[in-house]
């Protein structure tokens, strides 16, 4: 039967029983930038002012602490196969794989929120007040994030693998608009004079991005943003 979206179905994927070497080195460092950016001030710092000496023994902790959850494959895709290989079937989710993609969903929706708060601020008051926006508020998104997380309300940080076919749709959607809107903001924070003006540029520039990326996610023109349909089999990357 035909479909409005762009669909992929599990029974034409191939099936992977277990990731190459250099596979799950390529993911390490995704995990590493995850985890660098959960103490939202101390990023702000790197950010805003090029960072300090925390940034770096943060760094170190992170650097050791993925890199052992890593050897012993408790990172996805750094697993030495791949946990999840039939499409819907009702299987517990690991703890480990709950814990990175709760704090996965924070290094996307909580910054995207600060940033997106902070732009308006900006453009109602014609005052810039991101560290403090970091400093009073970031740890209480991050707060109601990882509850969510806990109680398996996030996609791909469910008790259950089931949804999994469309649930990684959701979080790759996500990954992409808000890390293409991301970047396109930094770069016009460094290149745009600093007046009200280019502020409300920045605030149009951020929601139209945002739009328009995900729109494109949602119909499933972007990588890994297609909903994969019963069929026999799945690697879920």
């Amino acid at each position: 039967m035909p479909y409005a979206l762009k669909v992929e179905f599990a029974a034409d994927r191939k099936i992977r029983q277990r990731n190459k070497f250099w596979y799950r080195v390529a993911h390490w460092p995704i995990w590493i930038f995850v985890f660098f950016l959960a103490p939202g001030p101390l990023t702000f710092e790197l950010f805003a002012h090029g960072g300090n000496a925390g940034n770096w023994y943060w760094l170190l902790v992170v650097l050791a602490g993925t890199g052992i959850a890593g050897l012993f494959g408790q990172l996805p895709g750094v697993e030495p196969k791949p946990y999840i290989l039939f499409f819907s079937e009702d299987k517990p989710n690991t703890m480990y794989r709950r814990v990175c993609y709760t704090f996965a969903w924070n290094a996307l929706l909580n910054f995207a929120l600060m940033n997106m708060a902070g732009t308006v601020q900006a453009v109602i008051t014609g005052h810039w007040e991101m560290k403090s926006l970091y400093t009073h508020y970031y740890f209480w998104v991050l707060g109601v994030i990882v509850a969510l997380g806990l109680f398996g309300l996030l996609p791909r940080a469910g008790r259950s693998t089931k949804d999994e076919g469309v649930e990684r749709r959701y979080f790759y959607g996500a990954v992409w608009s808000i890390t293409l809107t991301q970047t396109l903001m930094l770069i016009l924070w460094k290149t745009l004079p600093k007046n009200h003006a280019t502020d409300i540029v920045k605030l149009c520039v951020f929601a139209f991005s945002l739009f328009v990326w995900g729109t494109v996610s949602v119909w499933g023109l972007l990588p890994r943003t297609r909903p994969i349909l019963p069929g026999e089999a799945v690697v879920a990357d």
